[in-house]
């Protein structure tokens, strides 16, 4: 214990460190912050004067025009919302909600406009997946919407995954355990989940800078050959190094992601972590979870990939003599998913950047975009749906790479 209270120590005293972990305790605010200058509504007001509203007064102003929407979002209320968007276009002849007259959207369409999203994705046509236009919906058939929602789930995955049954029965019995009839809480914008990934990225980053220099610094400076003549100076002393370096990115990622999603829900409204997902993103997600649970599920994820990334790091960091060799390697196997994901074809790469400790909160390929995707390992007749993928991946690794790092760590000869 008191080795693992020095190790702790020397990495906090590095200057870097203290700039690094402040920035990162920083950003959280930040980030936070920012989707909230996103939001935007404008009206006409009773002296035909138009009002723009930005942040906060926007989200309090469609909070307010969408109360009567709030709560379970039952055919009903679907229902009435379709015939209301009905009227509206056949009022201004209009075709789409796009051959609207300036305001008129915002005034008549937006209170209910959230129960809408899903209806054309809901009545998508079987054969092609193709969405009817809004007219082509009888408002009947909205009475029966979440049976057509579960009929969508079947129709699409054999579109998505025509060769593999696996794959689609997975899905459909993964639906099927979705809470239904969904709920909404207006106010809440797609736009927060992002930045919450993209925070997890940042922080990800500069702990793989704190995290490079673990064992490299003592090669490069001639201290790690003080070490190994000491009498716990190599396994004991390798695996403290790595639980420091674990408990130091563990415990700023934790930290990190509990201010973000403190703030942000307090700004958005607590309410709102109660939607569910489907009604932010497809109507027929996969999980089971509103939106409250998918932040603490991006989360936990990240905190897996950061620290499966971090064990790679310190593996990279038991073979390198380099702290500059090594941390260029660090970072990029940080960006690599990325790198996979734009370079190779679609199949191949989602089987290569779904195993990258870091593609959980690497943008384009991270957990969020997983969970909202409908994309699968298939393996003869099993099919694992990616999120599952992930996360069991990084399970692995974790130990895995500690251990390869402490082997190396223990073998490392200086000449």
């Amino acid at each position: 214990m008191r080795l693992l209270k020095v190790e702790l120590k020397r990495i906090l005293k590095t200057r870097l460190t203290v700039i690094l972990l402040t920035a990162a305790l920083l950003l959280s605010f930040v980030m936070a912050w920012l989707p909230i200058t996103f939001s935007y509504n404008s009206y006409t007001d009773a002296q035909g004067k138009k009002v723009e509203l930005k942040g906060l007064k926007s989200i309090a102003y469609e909070k307010e025009l969408q109360a009567d929407i709030t709560g379970t979002v039952t055919p009903e209320k679907v229902r009435q919302a379709l015939e209301n968007y009905q009227a509206c276009l056949h009022k201004y002849g209009a075709e789409t909600s796009y051959d609207l007259p300036d305001g008129v959207y915002g005034a008549e369409i937006l209170p209910y406009a959230p129960l809408v999203h899903g209806i054309r994705e809901a009545f998508a046509n079987p054969d092609t997946g193709i969405a009817p236009g809004i007219w082509e919906i009888a408002p009947e058939k909205v009475d029966d919407y979440y049976h057509a929602c579960e009929q969508r789930i079947v129709s699409l995955m054999k579109q998505e995954q025509k060769h593999h049954p696996a794959a689609q029965q997975t899905a459909v019995d993964l639906y099927s355990r979705v809470t239904k009839p969904y709920q909404f809480y207006p106010g809440y914008s797609t736009n927060a989940m992002d930045y919450q990934v993209l925070l997890s990225f940042l922080i990800l980053l500069l702990c793989t800078v704190i995290t490079a220099p673990v064992f490299t610094s003592d090669y490069q400076t001639g201290a790690d050959d003080i070490f190994r003549c000491t009498k716990y100076g190599k396994t004991k002393f390798a695996l403290i190094k790595i639980f420091a370096a674990f408990f130091i990115s563990g415990t700023a990622y934790c930290l990190c992601a509990a201010i973000y999603i403190l703030v942000s829900n307090s700004l958005w409204g607590w309410e709102c972590t109660k939607t569910s997902m489907q009604m932010l993103y497809s109507i027929i997600n996969l999980p089971n979870m509103n939106i409250g649970q998918m932040q603490l599920f991006i989360a936990v994820s990240g905190l897996l990939g950061l620290l499966a990334t971090t064990s790679l790091t310190l593996f990279l960091s038991s073979r390198f003599k380099s702290i500059a060799a090594c941390l260029s390697a660090a970072l990029l196997f940080c960006i690599l998913p990325i790198v996979v994901y734009m370079a190779l074809p679609e199949e191949l790469a989602i089987w290569i950047y779904s195993v990258l400790p870091a593609s959980a909160v690497s943008l384009q390929t991270s957990i969020l975009y997983a969970a909202t995707d409908f994309d699968f390992w298939n393996i003869g007749s099993l099919a694992i749906w990616l999120p599952h993928v992930m996360i069991g991946a990084y399970v692995v690794e974790i130990p895995v790479f500690a251990g390869l790092a402490v082997r190396s760590y223990v073998k490392y000869n200086a000449s």
